[in-house]
Order: structure tokens, then C-alpha cells, then sequence
């Protein structure tokens, strides 16, 4: 057991160093056996969290992300909410102040289990 968890620890490490030696813009934790989101993770990629724009979290056994993560990671241009309508605990998802297309809209909340807080729709710029 102590194996699996030091070899899931060690690619997890591996990843982020390579997206912090890198300079990528995207952050790929599927398949690390997380539970939680690591939190020496935020000090290891504390030069480069501007820059990710896309966090890979699937087929990981999360329980909750913390705010810490949604402020940490401010530039995130994706999430999924396929995987979010999978987390059968979660309960409410407060999305507001953020860019949310009037696609998107449409096409969630039908997709999702729980409360979702939008900020109004802005209305469309008559020409």
C-alpha cells in the first residue's frame, strides 16, 4: 500500500515539475489517485500559476477543491462540467463574476445536479 501511495506522490511530483520547468500553460493530474489537491503544489508552481490555463483532474477520487485552488489558479480557461455533474456531493457551484457564455448556459443547466449561481446575462450590444 505505502508503494502505490509513493508512487502515485512521485507522479504527481513529476508532473508538476515538468509543467514548471517547462513554462507549460497546462497543469495534466488525471489518473494521480488524489483525493484532495495537494497542497505543496501551490508553493512548487507558485512562478508559473499565472500562466495555466487548463488543470486535468479526471479519474481522480476529489472531494472538493478549495477556494484556495479557484484563487490560485485565476486564469483557468476550462472547467468541465461533465465532471462536475459526476461529483454526486456536490451541492452548489458559485460561478458569478466569472465569463460564462450564453452557450454554456444552456447547455449546463439542464447537465447539472446542483445549484448553480450565475452572475445575470449581460444584454447583448444593439448595433
Amino acid at each position: 500500500m505505502q508503494k502505490r501511495m509513493g508512487e502515485a506522490v512521485a507522479r504527481v511530483a513529476r508532473k508538476v515539475n515538468d509543467t514548471v520547468e517547462n513554462k507549460t500553460d497546462s497543469l495534466d493530474l488525471a489518473n494521480c489517485k488524489l483525493m484532495t489537491f495537494p497542497v505543496g503544489i501551490y508553493k512548487a508552481m507558485r512562478s508559473v500559476t499565472e500562466g495555466i490555463h487548463h488543470i486535468s483532474l479526471a479519474n481522480n477520487e476529489l472531494k472538493s477543491l478549495t477556494s484556495r485552488f479557484i484563487t490560485t489558479f485565476s486564469q483557468l480557461r476550462e472547467v468541465p462540467v461533465e465532471k462536475l455533474a459526476s461529483m454526486a456531493s456536490l451541492r452548489s457551484l458559485n460561478l458569478r463574476e466569472n465569463p460564462v457564455g450564453p452557450e454554456v448556459r444552456l447547455l449546463v443547466r439542464p447537465l447539472v445536479p446542483f445549484d448553480l449561481l450565475l452572475s445575470p446575462e449581460e444584454p447583448v450590444p444593439k448595433a
